[in-house]
């Protein structure tokens, strides 16, 4: 797991000799769950599987939810248990966004305190070890809104090397550790709707401010709409409402989130317990 051009599909391809499509620069390419051909390490066979960050250019952030809480549990409930999660991020960013936090926040609630110690930080993109970049690495390992909470709950930090040999050495790290049970399958497998998880109160949460930030651009908007109106400058009165009717839609979009996640959850199940059984038949 991890943001959208984190690597994880490269890291994939390097270490199980995959040909999975590779994203360019910030564009996302993976839009699905997908897997890897099976290669073995440690004289055991390894399966790693590849998933959209939440922040996909592509699809919605509920979208991606839909997509690997079904994956998910599908694999859960044939008995197909993860040995552990390896969560990429990129060194070469100066900074840690809010996109890269969001990702980040969305991942720890998939997988639940319990399951840390089965989790892997992978840092990647190195280039040239300076300074800097080492001081990046400290404040990922010793900052609370950052690492630290996660890796003082029994995760590791890593770093990938961009060689298959790395990728292997952080893989050993999962092979032979017993397998672990995420959050979200735990709260699916309880019978809990999609809409009742963890990791949906994170993104509803999300979506609400987001949706409040709607209205209030929707309102200054209106504002506008009418001064431009009262001036008589029909050009722009015309731009106005043209923008005004783009932020109508997509705050009707964003409160019909949660109720198009409900609606589709269980369709995109069915398609997912599918194809998983064509894969294995």
């Amino acid at each position: 797991m991890g943001a959208t051009g984190s690597g994880k599909t490269t890291f994939i391809n390097a270490a199980s000799g995959s040909e999975l499509r590779v994203g360019m620069g910030l564009e996302s390419c993976t839009n699905e769950v997908q897997m890897s051909q099976p290669f073995f390490l440690d004289g055991r066979r390894v399966i790693l599987v590849d998933t959209p960050g939440f922040d996909d250019t592509t699809k919605s952030d509920t979208d991606v939810l839909k997509m690997i809480a079904a994956y998910l549990q599908t694999m859960h409930k044939q008995g197909n248990l993860l040995s552990g999660v390896i969560y990429m991020h990129r060194i070469s960013d100066i900074r840690v966004g809010g996109t890269s936090r969001r990702d980040f926040t969305m991942f720890q609630e998939l997988c639940g305190k319990e399951a840390y110690r089965n989790v892997l930080m992978v840092t990647n993109m190195w280039g040239d070890i300076n300074e800097d970049v080492l001081a990046r690495e400290k404040e990922l390992r010793e900052k609370d809104i950052f690492f630290k909470p996660i890796l003082d709950n029994g995760a590791v930090l890593l770093r990938h090397m961009n060689d298959p040999e790395s990728a292997h050495k952080i893989i050993g790290n999962l092979t032979g550790v017993d397998p672990v049970v995420l959050r979200i399958q735990s709260e699916l497998a309880a019978g809990n709707d999609i809409t009742e998880t963890g990791a949906f109160a994170q993104l509803n949460r999300e979506l609400m401010e987001q949706a409040e930030r709607n209205r209030q651009e929707l309102e200054k908007l209106r504002v506008e709409l009418e001064e431009a109106a009262q001036a008589q400058d029909e050009e722009t009165r015309m731009e106005l409402q043209e923008e005004s009717e783009k932020m109508e839609a997509e705050l009707l979009r964003v409160q019909n989130e949660a109720t198009r996640l409900a609606s589709e959850y269980q369709a995109e199940l069915r398609r997912i317990e599918e194809e998983l059984r064509a894969r294995a038949g």
